[in-house]
C-alpha cells in the first residue's frame, strides 16, 4: 500500500486584492470590505468636496456683504487640498483642476462689492445643501447594504475555518490513533460538515460579490448626477455675480467654463484606472464550491471504502418492509448511515454510525445479509435501541456480496452464516463463525487497490467503492 501524500502541502497562491481576484482557497486572504470601504471613502471625498463648495459659495455671501476683506476669508477656505484628494485626477480637465481654478479667480475678486448677497443666500446655497444630503443618505444606503454584507462573509468565513481547522485535528488524530475515532468524530464526517458551511460562505460571497458590482454601476450614475448639480450650483452663481462688472463675470464664466468642461463620468473613469487592482471586476467568474480547494479535503481518511445506497429494516419489531438509506464504509472503520449523498441541502450527520470491529456481519444470502452491532450515532434512537442485529438488501447479490467483503476485509469484523430475517433484531447470532480463507486479506486489498471496473454501472445500481483509503494526489492549485 503506497504512501499517502501530505494534503497540507503548501500551494502557489496569487495576490487578490478586495474581490476583485478570487481564488481556489477556501478562506480567501482578501478583506471583503476593502471594497464597499473604498467606495464610502469615496463618497466621503465627494461630500468633502461639496462641503468645500458650500463653504466657498457662504464665504462669497459674506464677501458681498463686507467688500474686500471677506474675499480673503473665501480664499482661505479652499486654500487647503481637498480631503481624499488621491481620490480626484490631478490632471487639468478634472475636479482637482477646477478647485485650482477657483482658487486663482477668488483671488481676482477681492475688491469686488456685495450687492448679490441675499440672492446667493436664496438661490445658490439650497443647491448645495440638497446635494450633500444626498451623499450622506448614499453614505447610509452603502453602509447598510454593501459594508452589512461584508460582515456576513466575514461571519461564514470564520465558521468555515474553524471546522477546516477541525478537521486538521481530527485527520492528525486518525493518523495517530490508527483510525480508531467516535462516528462524531470521523474525519469523513467533518470533511462533509464543511462542504455544507462551505457552500453557505460561497453563496453570501457571490450575493456580496453581486451587490457590490450593483452598488458601482450605481456609483457612476451618482457621481454624474453631483457633478450636474456642481455645475448647476455654479452656473446659478455666476448669474447673479455676474452683474458686478465686466471683470468679475469673465472671471466667473471662467470658473464655469472649467467646471462645464469636466465630463460627467471624467473623474469615475479615471478613478476606475487607478483603482482597478482593488474595485470588483465584471468580468470575474462568481465562486464554485467544486473549485475550492481548503486543506486535509483528500486526507486518506475522508475518502470512503464503499458507497452507496442500501434498503434495511426498521428496529422496530412493529415495523415492516425496508426503507432505503445512503450507506457509507469509510477508514475508520465505521458504517455510516445517511438520508442522501447531498452535502449542500443540509448538514450530513449520520443517523446510524456502527463501529465494523466490535460488529458480527453475516454471509450475504442471495441479496441481503446482517450486521450486529451498537449504534453510536448518539441519536435518540441509537440510545434507546442499544445493540441491534439489522437487516440490509442490496440492490444485486453481487452488490450484497461486494459490500460484505469491503466491510469485512477492511474492518476485520467476524462473520457467521446466517440468512436475514432468520434471527430476530436483538439477538445473539447462532450461526457457527466462518473464518476467512488464507490470503483473504491480501486478495482484498489487491481488489481495493486496483481500478473499479464498470464504475458507471456500479454507480447506476447504486454502489460505488471498493476504492483503496490512500488516495490519489490533488494537484489543482488556486
Amino acid at each position: 500500500m503506497s504512501t499517502a501524500v501530505s494534503p497540507t502541502t503548501s500551494l502557489p497562491s496569487r495576490a487578490a486584492t478586495g474581490l476583485s481576484g478570487f481564488s481556489d482557497e477556501a478562506i480567501p486572504e482578501a478583506d471583503p470590505s476593502t471594497t464597499a470601504g473604498l467606495l464610502a471613502e469615496r463618497l466621503q471625498a465627494w461630500k468633502h468636496a461639496v462641503g468645500y463648495l458650500e463653504e466657498y459659495m457662504e464665504a462669497m455671501e459674506k464677501i458681498h456683504a463686507h467688500h474686500a476683506k471677506e474675499y480673503e476669508k473665501a480664499l482661505k477656505t479652499i486654500s487647503k487640498p481637498l480631503r481624499e484628494g488621491h481620490h480626484f485626477d490631478q490632471s487639468l480637465g478634472g475636479v482637482a483642476g477646477f478647485f485650482e481654478n477657483l482658487r486663482s479667480n477668488t483671488q481676482a475678486m477681492i475688491n469686488t462689492n456685495l450687492e448679490t448677497e441675499k440672492s446667493i443666500k436664496g438661490s445658490v446655497l439650497p443647491i448645495l445643501d440638497r446635494l450633500h444630503k444626498e451623499i450622506k443618505n448614499k453614505s447610509k444606503e452603502l453602509a447598510h447594504g454593501a459594508l452589512k454584507g461584508a460582515k456576513e462573509v466575514e461571519k461564514a468565513r470564520n465558521t468555515t475555518q474553524k471546522h477546516i481547522e477541525l478537521l486538521g485535528q481530527q485527520s492528525a488524530a486518525f493518523d495517530s490513533a490508527g483510525g480508531r475515532l467516535q462516528g462524531h468524530e470521523d474525519p469523513y464526517v467533518v470533511h462533509r460538515g464543511i462542504m455544507h458551511r462551505l457552500n453557505t460562505q460561497v453563496i453570501a460571497e457571490n450575493n456580496h460579490r453581486n451587490d457590490l458590482l450593483a452598488v458601482q454601476t450605481n456609483f457612476a450614475t451618482f457621481e454624474s448626477h453631483v457633478v450636474g448639480v456642481i455645475q448647476q450650483a455654479v452656473e446659478a452663481f455666476t448669474l447673479l455675480a455676474g452683474g458686478q462688472g465686466e471683470k468679475i463675470r469673465a472671471l466667473h464664466s471662467d470658473m464655469l467654463n472649467t467646471i462645464q468642461q469636466v465630463t460627467p463620468d471624467f473623474e469615475w473613469k479615471a478613478f476606475n484606472i487607478r483603482s482597478a487592482d482593488v474595485l470588483v471586476s465584471p468580468d470575474d467568474p462568481p465562486r464554485a464550491v467544486d473549485s475550492v480547494i481548503f486543506p486535509n479535503m483528500d486526507h486518506h481518511s475522508t475518502k470512503p471504502l464503499i458507497e452507496g445506497s442500501l434498503e434495511r429494516k426498521s428496529r422496530n419489531k412493529l415495523s415492516w418492509g425496508y426503507s432505503t438509506g445512503y450507506y457509507v464504509v469509510t477508514p475508520s472503520k465505521f458504517l455510516h448511515e445517511f438520508k442522501d449523498s447531498d452535502n449542500t441541502r443540509q448538514d450530513p450527520k449520520p443517523e446510524l454510525s456502527i463501529y465494523l470491529p466490535e460488529a458480527t456481519i453475516g454471509t450475504p444470502s442471495g441479496d441481503k445479509f446482517n450486521i450486529k452491532g451498537k449504534d453510536k450515532a448518539k441519536t435518540m434512537s441509537s440510545k434507546l435501541t442499544g445493540s441491534s442485529e439489522l437487516s440490509f438488501k442490496a440492490h444485486t447479490p453481487a452488490d450484497a456480496q461486494k459490500w460484505f467483503q469491503i466491510i469485512q476485509g477492511s474492518c476485520n469484523a467476524t462473520s457467521h452464516h446466517e440468512s436475514p430475517g432468520s434471527t430476530p433484531v436483538g439477538s445473539t447470532p447462532t450461526s457457527p463463525v466462518v473464518q476467512s480463507p488464507a490470503g483473504f486479506t491480501e486478495k482484498i486489498d489487491n481488489q481495493l487497490k486496483s481500478p473499479v471496473e464498470g464504475q458507471h454501472k456500479e454507480q447506476e445500481a447504486g454502489v460505488t467503492g471498493g476504492v483503496s483509503p490512500v488516495t490519489d494526489k490533488k494537484t489543482d492549485t488556486a
